[in-house]
């Protein structure tokens, strides 16, 4: 009689995080550098056209940055959790309404005619 083998079925987890939960905050963090570079790219291409703008949204591409330093870095989330959390809606709302300041603003600039 040979003996028998019981075969352990794997199945694979729906969710990423279910597998491998420690990677999250690096997805976290690379996901703010991500963004800031993003805003440092629109920036340098608004720059071309209205130079206080391209600053403007250069200097918020900075800002995002060091938010996402800030989000991602670890310590006890029972005590700063709260603070570091409406320090980061905080900031995110500031740039949203800058940014469509800018998009509203630069929408009543004349548009200069080339081919006249």
């Amino acid at each position: 009689m040979t003996p028998t083998r019981s075969r352990a079925v794997v199945v694979p987890a729906e969710d990423i995080e279910d597998t491998d939960p420690g990677l999250a905050r690096e997805r976290t963090g690379l996901a703010w550098t991500r963004t800031a570079i993003s805003f440092a790219a629109l920036g340098g291409a608004i720059l071309k056209t209205t130079p206080p703008a391209g600053v403007l949204v250069l200097g918020m591409s900075a800002l995002v940055w060091g938010l996402g330093r800030i989000s991602h870095r670890s310590g006890r989330p029972e005590a700063t959790g709260r603070h570091r959390h409406l320090l980061i809606t905080v900031t995110v709302t500031l740039v949203s309404v800058v940014a469509l300041a800018i998009v509203l603003m630069g929408a009543a600039v004349p548009q200069v005619c080339l081919s006249c």
